[in-house]
């Protein structure tokens, strides 16, 4: 384990075990299915549970909140299951990794655009369905941690549903979509559905003032290109010497009543 991951997990550890708690026994194993619920049209739906978010009513940075612009009026049908995904994505204040010839760092690559005419004849792609308001975030104490730890600075926490792309499409969608608006920032993210659940993400990040100590020259450009394997209600944490990601990835909770 590198220091930095052990760093990150002593931050956010601790309030894995009150999110785990709030759940159903259900809930609590990986990749579990929620129990199906009937619909007057006889069709079945997952149910998440609520007591998931108990406890998370901080509101975030005004730099990490989606404005009301980036929410879909109107969600497009999705074929098959539709998940809820959460992201907080952070900057390290301090190196914490040797230097690099980050020179040689590549841009994140290509990443199909969901339901582009490019994916066509790859497989299915995702739908985007909604941008969740803040209050519908999980992940808003371990952002407060991570901003109050003195190692790491927030600049982007969102949280969107979506249907899964097929293994292998690459099929995601910008970070403008998801509501995120970060100076130097872009890329994409993507969930591929296969014989498992994959969360990947391919994202540049242009720093004017890299982390001390990384020895990287204002304008560095960062690359990530990573794709994990994740679990239902896991945090996963996506590495780099001068960023990184936290992910909680879900079974969708159905439609919002008013107000929530």
């Amino acid at each position: 384990m590198t220091t930095r991951r052990a760093l990150l997990l002593s931050i956010v550890a601790p309030l894995g075990l009150a999110l785990a708690s709030s759940l159903p026994a259900w809930a609590r194993t990986p990749q579990a299915t929620p129990p199906q619920t009937t619909s007057p049209a006889g069709t079945s739906s997952a149910s998440a549970p609520q007591g998931a978010r108990a406890g998370v009513t901080a509101s975030p940075s005004p730099a990490s909140a989606p404005t009301a612009a980036s929410t879909p009026a109107a969600a497009p049908a999705a074929a098959g299951p539709s998940y809820d995904i959460e992201i907080v994505i952070f900057r390290a204040k301090i190196a914490l990794g040797p230097p690099e010839n980050w020179a040689a760092e590549t841009t994140g690559g290509t990443t199909v655009v969901a339901g582009g005419e490019a994916s066509s004849g790859s497989g299915p792609v995702g739908k985007l369905l909604t941008v969740l308001p803040a209050s519908d975030y999980r992940l808003t104490a371990i952002e407060s941690r991570l901003r109050s730890s003195g190692t790491y600075e927030p600049v982007a926490h969102a949280a969107w549903v979506q249907s899964a792309s097929a293994w292998g499409t690459r099929a995601g969608f910008p970070l403008e979509s998801l509501g995120i608006n970060v100076p130097g920032l872009t890329g994409d993210i993507f969930l591929e559905r296969g014989e498992f659940l994959h969360l990947g993400m391919t994202l540049d990040y242009v720093m004017q003032d890299p982390p001390p100590g990384l020895s990287a020259p204002p304008g560095t450009t960062f690359v990530m290109n990573e794709t994990r394997r994740v679990r239902f209600y896991q945090r996963n944490y996506y590495d780099h010497p001068a960023f990184g990601v936290i992910a909680l990835v879900s079974p969708a909770r159905g439609p919002r009543p008013p107000g929530r």
